[in-house]
C-alpha cells in the first residue's frame, strides 16, 4: 500500500496576495512559471496536484481581505474533492483528495 502524500500549507502570518500565492506555490511543488492568481491555481490543482490530503494552517492569523480571496480557493478545493470522487469511481487508480483546515 501506498503512502499518503500530505501537503501542509501554512498560512500562519500572511500578510499580502503575492505572499499567499507564493506559499502555495512552493507547499505544492508548483513550477517557477505559476501565475499567482486563481486561475493558475485551479489550472495546475487539476493537472500537477498529485497529494492526497492537504492542510491548512494559520488560516484565523489572515486578514479580513485574505480570508475573502481565500474562500474562492476552498471553492477550486472543492471542486478538486468533487472531480477525484468521480474519476475514482470510474477508474480506481484516481486517488481520493481531501483538505482540512486546522486553524
Amino acid at each position: 500500500m501506498e503512502e499518503k502524500k500530505v501537503i501542509i500549507l501554512d498560512l500562519t502570518d500572511c500578510k499580502y496576495l503575492r505572499e499567499l500565492h507564493e506559499r502555495i506555490r512552493v507547499a505544492f511543488d508548483f513550477p517557477g512559471w505559476y501565475g499567482a492568481n486563481i486561475s493558475a491555481f485551479d489550472d495546475l490543482m487539476s493537472t500537477e496536484c498529485d497529494a492526497d490530503e492537504l492542510i491548512i494552517k494559520g488560516y484565523s492569523t489572515l486578514s479580513d481581505e485574505l480570508k475573502k480571496y481565500f474562500l474562492k480557493l476552498i471553492v477550486i478545493l472543492d471542486k478538486v474533492v468533487e472531480e477525484r470522487k468521480y474519476y475514482n469511481s470510474l477508474y480506481n487508480h484516481i486517488n481520493l483528495f481531501s483538505y482540512r483546515i486546522e486553524s
